[in-house]
């Protein structure tokens, strides 16, 4: 399979995966929105919480990462400065949803 199309397939799955879980986080959001410091303490260290938060963190920023990908492809004709930004964008991709768990995990704590 060719790599452009193995991208659109999984830019189009962490999309439909994305759905369900930015409702999730939306409706959540809302409810704790003006709930005190303890609730939303509460909210963040129950497991399922801590889960599906994580799992949004990470098909996110996948997603955004393929997404950015393309971009980077189609404006950047440098190839030097092109796979450059690419690795740098994967690694970020990889580091900021990683420290996010890690702080959401440490929460309760």
């Amino acid at each position: 399979m060719i790599a452009a199309t193995k991208k659109w397939i999984f830019l189009k799955l962490s999309s439909i995966i994305l759905i369900p879980l930015m409702l999730w986080f939306i409706m959540n959001l809302v409810f704790i929105y003006d709930k005190g410091l303890e609730e939303v303490v509460i909210f963040l260290t129950k497991e399922s919480s801590r889960f599906l938060i994580s799992l949004l963190m990470i098909v996110a920023f996948f997603n955004s990462a393929l997404s950015i990908s393309e971009i980077f492809e189609d404006y950047i004709h440098d190839e030097k400065l092109k796979s450059t930004s690419n690795k740098l964008l994967y690694l970020f991709a990889i580091i900021i949803p990683f420290l996010t768990i890690i702080l959401i995990i440490n929460i309760g704590i």
